[in-house]
């Protein structure tokens, strides 16, 4: 825990109008620097916030993101919630286990990359999804995700599919600590799959009803009755429907 590390700790707390508000952030540049959670950078952060160590502690051991072992260069994490699991994410994560032979949340020997099974990454449209140091890479297949973590290891440039060129874990760690890298506007942010509802409602001409929403207190009243009244007549003209059929 160096001098720059500590100021830039500082930084970070005094963004909040409530310093501890700044944990989170804070233990992101923790492991940007450190690679992982240590005992010093909990004893920072406590000292900085006022809090216990314990405190400290008990958060960075709640959320996965934090990690109490180092992590590689390049952390990998295969989806395996419902819909990438059945589209192949099951079986890309076993396949990189062989071929990198680890274990779930191990770093292969070379330290270039940590694998991890992770819940939903919200891009269920371009399932089965790998992430690489939280970039997307999409519409992945057991032979793809094995490219991808050879390039990583050979340290040729990746590029993930919606996003910019991959960085290492440790830079990414510094931009979830607030301190951007420039690289938030490069590449798609997008895709395909993501813009299908867009491109009907243009062919059809659909758009979103115009809010009547004034800013009263009565109109907003007035408006939520009548949308439960809207939705109970349409709900019972449903179950008659249903009963006549």
């Amino acid at each position: 825990m160096n001098e720059t590390t500590y100021a830039e700790l500082l930084e970070i707390a005094a963004r909040y109008p409530e310093k501890r508000s700044g944990l989170l952030p804070m233990l992101h540049l923790v492991q940007s620097v450190s690679g992982q959670v240590t005992p010093e950078g909990i004893e920072a952060c406590a000292e900085i916030l006022e809090l216990s160590a314990a405190e400290v502690s008990g958060v960075a051991t709640f959320y996965t993101m934090y990690k109490r072992r180092p992590v590689g260069d390049y952390h990998v994490g295969v989806c395996t919630n419902t819909l990438c699991a059945v589209m192949g994410g099951d079986l890309i994560f076993e396949r990189l286990k062989e071929h990198l032979d680890v274990g779930n949340d191990e770093t292969t020997e070379d330290g270039k990359v940590t694998l991890e099974h992770i819940e939903c990454n919200a891009a269920c449209d371009y399932a089965p999804v790998m992430m690489v140091n939280w970039e997307f890479m999409d519409n992945q297949t057991p032979a793809s995700a094995i490219q991808v973590v050879d390039d990583l290891r050979a340290g040729k440039d990746v590029r993930s599919t919606r996003g910019p060129q991959l960085c290492t874990w440790r830079e990414a760690e510094r931009v979830l600590a607030g301190f951007p890298d420039g690289l938030a506007d490069e590449g798609p942010s997008s895709g395909p799959a993501s813009q299908v509802g867009l491109k009907l409602a243009g062919q059809n001409g659909w758009s979103a009803p115009a809010s009547t929403v004034s800013g009263s207190t009565g109109t907003v009243t007035e408006d939520k009755v009548e949308a439960v009244e809207q939705a109970d007549t349409s709900r019972a003209e449903s179950e008659t429907k249903a009963e006549e059929s």
